[in-house]
């Protein structure tokens, strides 16, 4: 079985710490090979007490799956002098070529998945990285243009039709043809996992759904267009939805998504229900990955405390995506 490709993320953060304890932890499933740096990951060992051998490969065909070994593709060797805790663009540089080797590997068809540790935006641009997060770095070296992000524990699933921007510039990138874009990808994705015909209710923008104009038309004149046009496709979408309740209705099992309009409106609900149970899921890229649902947390990292339980979790959430014959995430036919 080809094993899953997990970057280390930030070095100066908790993801080594949070990679070498989900790594060692006896519930982890699939076979793992990590891209990083071994130096780091062995120092991430001692400071979280991981009884681990790190192991150097060159390349995925020398992984050898063992329990007590971690096997490290390596990416360049980093720094002596970078401290935990701390921003710095050598890092953000790293994070940055961690995700471009995984994104090779999984083009290739060596890999079954990828799953990304945290990385640090703020890293990113002082290494002159163009980049607000991991989902344009992988929707960019993948060649993908429809893409969404998708954050999912084991009672919501939540697809953001905007995502990295400010509120005042998510509103204007509002439109109809983006709004059925991401119902697409959503039907098309918990199709390919495995749910025959998926319910997606989509979240209002304005509070009451807009009250018929009353509180903003973009719910009329967006929104609603779209979803009339993705139930004429066969997708079985609904809304807007007020999102004061569309998320507790989805929790309680009337949908089986929700299609949020900006960043906080969809991840507040999903986050509130835990940290340590989400997952990033990017959806519309040639391949499955997932990553946790949090950040670097400089202010914790090289303590030794970080909890793995997301990143965990967002292994098995790559395994089962990816749990066809071949290993690779499901081709779902159009709706009918």
């Amino acid at each position: 079985m080809k094993p899953i490709a997990v970057t280390m993320g930030d070095p100066n953060g908790i993801g080594p710490e949070i990679t070498v304890k989900a790594h060692a932890d006896p519930a982890r499933r699939p076979p793992v090979v990590v891209i990083g740096d071994p130096d780091v990951l062995a120092r991430a060992c001692r400071t979280t007490g991981t009884a681990l051998t790190v192991r150097a490969i060159d390349s995925v065909a020398q992984a050898r799956p063992t329990r007590g070994v971690m096997d490290v593709l390596t990416e360049g060797g980093l720094p002596a002098d970078l401290a935990p805790g701390t921003v710095d663009a050598r890092a953000g540089m790293a994070c940055f070529r961690y995700v471009r080797r995984g994104v090779e590997l999984a083009l290739r068809g060596e890999i079954r998945a990828l799953t990304t540790a945290p990385i640090n935006k703020e890293a990113l641009r002082l290494a002159g990285l163009p980049y607000p997060g991991h989902t344009e770095i992988l929707a960019e070296l993948s060649g993908t243009k429809d893409y969404a992000m998708m954050m999912a524990n084991d009672e919501l699933r939540v697809v953001l039709v905007t995502v990295h921007q400010s509120l005042r510039t998510a509103l204007d990138a509002l439109t109809t043809a983006r709004e059925l874009e991401i119902i697409r990808l959503t039907d098309r994705t918990l199709r390919g996992g495995g749910l025959a015909h998926p319910r997606i209710a989509v979240a209002a923008l304005n509070p009451h759904a807009g009250e018929n104009g009353l509180f903003g038309r973009e719910d009329l004149d967006i929104i609603e267009p779209a979803v009339r046009g993705a139930r004429a496709e066969g997708i079985e979408a609904s809304g807007p939805w007020p999102a004061d309740t569309v998320f507790m209705r989805a929790r309680a099992g009337e949908f089986d998504a929700v299609v949020a309009q900006y960043h906080d409106q969809g991840l507040i609900p999903v986050k509130y229900l835990g940290l340590e149970r989400g997952v990033n899921i990017t959806i519309g890229l040639p391949f499955v990955r997932t990553s946790v649902d949090h950040g670097t947390a400089f202010d914790i990292a090289g303590h030794g405390t970080a909890d793995h339980t997301s990143l965990l979790t967002a292994l098995h959430q790559a395994a089962d995506l990816t749990a066809g014959p071949d290993g690779r995430p499901a081709d779902p036919s159009p709706p009918t």
